[in-house]
């Protein structure tokens, strides 16, 4: 509650201006949520942003943090093949999200954590942040919301599969889907198939490549190459409300405690140094 007795709110678009100034003064770590557009195999909505967006409300309130606006496209190339997807281009996302950062950054604002909903984000969040770095001189964290989860939860939530039960159109996100939107799901329309798609004569490994003598060989491999239901690995039928709420649980005490780690500390980069060699002697 605030002085006039509202409700403390955490999510950056149902601010006003007054308001976020007014929270300033507490100076807030922000939290940058990112996700997808994309098929998520038959049963499930393809707005798979919007698992980030509710995770990320809550990881705000259990941390006294702001949530900002979900950015609800990202890089998912390997999806292109299906419609009803929305891809940016690398330097379109890239650009994007550096002037998401910069629009807080130019105020002064530098406590800014990235929350990632869809890990063909990740490679294209760390070529941003090391340029927001090098120019900026701020240091902003990035977490990868699925790779977070743990091995042990893995093993709890799948005795004996462990982390071999990840995969597109399985968990983490089909359990997740079940717990927070239950009545957007269709297991009606779940059909596994036997086997997966194949390429130069090779089967497919997962959404990079292929596999050849038990190595993997990066391959631009499309969803639809590797499977005609849009599952690429794991198995919805072992999915859950129940795995869902322990990993959404899991998500928000390890982003909280992130948060106020991150609260303790200062965001702005060292100066950098060069490294030299000792050629005297």
């Amino acid at each position: 509650m605030n002085e006039k007795g509202a409700m403390r709110k955490h999510l950056l678009k149902d601010m006003t201006f007054v308001e976020f100034a007014e929270r300033l003064a507490d100076d807030p770590v922000i939290l940058l949520p990112l996700g997808s557009q994309e098929e998520q195999g038959p049963m499930a909505p393809m707005g798979d942003y919007m698992i980030t967006e509710a995770v990320a409300a809550m990881m705000a309130r259990a941390a006294d943090a702001v949530a900002a606006p979900t950015l609800p496209f990202g890089y998912a190339d390997y999806f292109r093949t299906v419609p009803g997807g929305i891809a940016l281009k690398p330097a379109t996302f890239c650009a994007v999200l550096e002037d998401t950062i910069e629009n807080f950054l130019d105020h002064g604002i530098n406590r800014l954590v990235i929350v990632n909903g869809h890990s063909g984000n990740n490679p294209l969040i760390d070529q941003t942040v090391r340029k927001v770095k090098r120019r900026q001189g701020i240091l902003v964290p990035h977490i990868p919301l699925w790779r977070s989860i743990p091995e042990a939860l893995w093993q709890e939530l799948h005795p004996g599969r462990g982390t071999a039960a990840l995969g597109h159109g399985g968990d983490p996100l089909t359990s997740v889907y079940l717990h927070l939107f239950p009545e957007l799901m269709r297991p009606d329309l779940i059909e596994l198939e036997e086997r997966k798609g194949e390429l130069l004569g090779l089967p497919t490994s997962g959404l990079a490549g292929v596999r050849f003598r038990d190595v993997d060989v990066g391959l631009a491999v499309d969803v639809t190459d590797r499977c005609g239901n849009g599952i690429a690995g794991g198995n919805p039928l072992d999915s859950s409300a129940e795995k869902g709420r322990r990993i959404v649980d899991h998500l928000v005490d390890f982003v909280a405690a992130f948060v106020r780690h991150f609260k303790t500390v200062d965001p702005r980069a060292a100066k950098t140094t060069t490294i030299t060699t000792n050629r005297g002697g």
